[in-house]
């Protein structure tokens, strides 16, 4: 059924470059930008599959926007001993500046991009939630928007639920919070590594695509600086971190944030998409607890598995980890796309050693997971099909229902017996047929 697209792949990714679909890393202080490397045989997810994908996401995102609420409020679940109070606020995601704050419709991750795995035996496992800026939804939009137009017999043959909803879904997310003004989407400018993805996302959500220097705060409302003249803004969907979001609030020397932002958003004049503070709900270690989360809150069983996780936090735990270190992976808490990784296989005596050591001092920077054999998919190399690792980026939208985008971004490995597929480690991806 892909045999059509196959032939079409280096035409893709030739339309791709045109179009500008990169990403941009910084590597030894040099910005580089290149492309994104697109595999034409498509991950197949069956109906059956994704109606329980769609229904375990749902719960799941669910479940951590009440955390959020509660975490910033009461406290009720800390509390109720269900999550220690030391390892919520020593977090590096919590931020002080959001206690007391309530958000519209008490959403906080509007947009969550939850990483999957697939075991070979089928099973689904959650791997890391994201919860603060989440990127990638443009490229599997741009892909098949592309691929459609070079086989549209494919699409015509095949019964694939359409994806470009994404920007209606995107809008009605971000109108539903917004709180009388227009919506804006803001981007730390032309050399952030996902700069594509802004002005695409921008352009399909009818969007004004800013900067700070075309945001100002008067009287604690926010305005876009327009050519027609000053435009409230209502919603405020940015792509920058809370760490650059206000330098009246956060870091000082920020000159991409938008001074006195956080006052306007306390005084429930604007809404932040997805909310400052989220942080500590997507943090490597929290991941642990999201399972008693769903109980605690939704008294539900979760329907999607968490990967088998130890905390070193926990002297139990902590144990096993060490006895066990070269059969896991260890995990970073406050590292992302793929750095901050160890398999504890690949480590010698050594290292070994020196991580166990690193783990029993630093115990709450890290968890350990047991290593899951998820599936290889196809993917095209050289004229022929080669088995790499994939995992999958699910976006869950969240107003005034949650959704789940019935599409993805599945990332793989360029590299035979890696398991780290994130664009930042030199991987690709593919579109994601959902099978209607």
């Amino acid at each position: 059924m892909t045999n059509e697209l196959i032939k079409y792949t280096d035409d893709v990714n030739t339309m791709m470059k045109r179009y500008g679909v990169k990403f941009g890393i910084y590597k030894n202080g040099t910005f580089k930008e290149q492309l994104f490397p697109f595999d034409s045989i498509p991950r197949i997810i069956s109906k059956e599959d994704f109606a329980k994908i769609e229904k375990g996401l749902i719960q799941r995102v669910d479940a951590l926007n009440l955390f959020l609420k509660d975490i910033y409020s009461e406290k009720q679940i800390v509390k109720d001993g269900v999550v220690p109070e030391e390892f919520v606020f020593s977090s590096k995601g919590y931020l002080p500046q959001c206690e007391g704050i309530c958000p519209p419709l008490g959403v906080y991750s509007h947009i969550s991009g939850i990483d999957l795995v697939q075991s070979k035996d089928g099973e689904w496992y959650i791997l890391e939630d994201n919860l603060r800026v989440p990127s990638g939804a443009s490229y599997p939009l741009i892909a098949r928007e592309i691929t459609r137009r070079v086989s549209p017999f494919t699409f015509q043959e095949n019964h694939i639920v359409d994806n470009r909803n994404y920007g209606q879904l995107l809008k009605e997310t971000m109108d539903s919070v917004n709180v009388g003004g227009i919506n804006v989407i803001l981007t730390p400018g032309r050399y952030n590594a996902a700069f594509f993805e802004h002005s695409y996302l921008a352009e399909i959500t009818d969007s004004a695509l800013c900067t700070s220097e075309t945001l100002v705060v008067e009287n604690n409302v926010l305005y876009y600086k327009s050519i027609d003249g000053k435009k409230r803004v209502g919603a405020i969907y940015r792509r920058i971190s809370d760490d650059y979001l206000d330098p009246m609030a956060f870091l000082p020397e920020s000159l991409i944030g938008i001074p006195n932002l956080m006052s306007v958003y306390k005084a429930g004049n604007v809404a932040i998409i997805n909310a400052p503070g989220n942080g500590v709900a997507d943090d490597k270690g929290i991941y642990y607890f999201v399972p008693k989360m769903i109980k605690y809150y939704l008294n539900q069983e979760p329907i999607l598995k968490n990967a088998p996780t130890y905390l070193p936090f926990y002297e139990e735990d902590r144990k096993y980890v060490i006895d066990n270190l070269e059969r896991l992976v260890v995990k970073d808490v406050s590292e992302a796309g793929g750095y901050g990784v160890v398999f504890g296989r690949d480590l010698d005596e050594e290292s070994l050693r020196s991580m166990k050591d690193l783990v029993t001092r630093e115990n709450r920077r890290f968890i350990a997971q047991e290593v899951i054999d998820f599936l290889d998919l196809d993917i095209m190399e050289d004229g022929v099909p080669v088995p790499r690792k994939a995992d999958l980026r699910a976006f869950v939208l969240s107003g005034k229902k949650t959704q789940v985008w019935p599409s993805g971004l599945t990332r793989f490995s360029r590299n035979a017996n890696s398991f780290v597929v994130n664009s930042s480690q030199g991987g690709g991806f593919k579109d994601t047929w959902v099978i209607g």
